[in-house]
């Protein structure tokens, strides 16, 4: 039976006699497919997972995970993980994203929410029974960026010099993040997966969540692939979390240079594993629109490979891969 018929019977036992509508509500990079089963009286989410594809049960645990440290996650209703069903509390239709094009004044309330919420979810004591981000994830995700943004993407094949350098960069960033304490990390921590909800922020898309880098999440919430913000505004709402992180006595270096540096270098690898994936989302799976969202990661990329001398090599090795885009002579503070 197709999917969305097996979906559709699953829904009516669970609601007998209970009329609804089936809208999709959204879909995401991979086979998961999410719908809004709207009643007379309410509005459900549906998750439509295919077993094949898509295991429930990381949903399931980092679920329960959030919801013990008191941030707004869905509540689970009914679950059936041989079919790969879930049903969900609906946290609304408008994403950060959305409230942000609408209203760009809310912004600061936004992000004040959103790393208040990011504080809760790291203090949680069980992110150790997670699986851990470890150097082998890391360079996994790493080598995203030269195996489908470089040879798929731009069809360029890297000389042994070039190839060095991406090694010895690659290895300096996999030191810089697994010398960083570890906490929870939601791993997509972003404006698309924030929703506008009471209490503030709703989260969704949380079943990759690891045991990792402290910076990860707010590097994946201040430097979002999907909008825009200057530099004075990422410091200070960096300053802002950093403050708050301090006070919760989280693990996060008491001199805030240093935490912005590890902040910015955790940015580097996140921004060249986007990159990778962003590519592979465009050639293997036919979602040519994140092709769209390539040239701001690219940008904040280039701007903290510009601030710190170490990350020369990929400099030299971005401008070589895009002359056009090479600026010149390059200056920028550095931390």
């Amino acid at each position: 039976m197709e999917r969305r018929q097996l979906l559709e019977q699953w829904l009516k036992d669970q609601f007998p006699a209970r009329p609804f509508t089936l809208q999709p509500a959204s879909a995401d990079a991979s086979f998961r497919r999410y719908f809004r089963a709207s009643f007379d009286d309410q509005t459900v989410i549906v998750m439509d997972a295919p077993p094949q594809h898509e295991d429930c049960t990381p949903f399931l645990r980092v679920a329960e995970i959030l919801a013990a440290t008191g941030v707004h996650v869905p509540e689970i209703l009914a679950q059936n993980q041989a079919l790969g069903f879930l049903l969900l509390s609906d946290l609304g239709s408008t994403t950060f994203l959305q409230a942000l094009n609408d209203r760009v004044e809310s912004a600061h309330q936004l992000y004040g929410e959103a790393t208040d919420a990011l504080v809760k979810m790291q203090l949680s004591h069980q992110a150790d029974s997670l699986p851990v981000y470890d150097d082998v994830l890391l360079q996994k995700e790493l080598d995203l960026f030269p195996d489908w943004y470089i040879a798929k993407h731009l069809q360029a094949d890297l000389t042994e010099k070039q190839q060095a350098a991406l090694r010895t960069v690659f290895s300096r960033i996999l030191q810089n993040n697994l010398a960083q304490p570890k906490v929870l990390v939601h791993r997509d921590y972003h404006s698309r997966n924030l929703m506008v909800t009471s209490p503030n922020p709703g989260i969704i898309d949380f079943q990759d969540a690891v045991h990792g880098p402290i910076t990860y999440d707010l590097v994946s919430l201040l430097k979002d692939a999907y909008v825009h913000w200057d530099e004075e505004r990422i410091l200070d709402w960096a300053i802002r979390y950093w403050e708050k992180a301090r006070k919760a006595r989280l693990p996060v270096s008491t001199d805030f240079a240093e935490f912005y540096r590890d902040f910015e270098w955790m940015g580097v690898q996140r921004h060249l594993k986007v990159l990778g994936i962003f590519a592979r989302l465009n050639y293997r799976d036919g979602k040519v629109a994140y092709l769209n969202d390539m040239p701001l990661v690219m940008h904040y990329l280039r701007k903290a490979c510009e601030r710190y001398r170490e990350l020369d090599p990929l400099l030299n090795l971005l401008d070589e891969l895009h002359p056009a885009e090479s600026s010149g002579q390059k200056v920028g503070y550095t931390f």
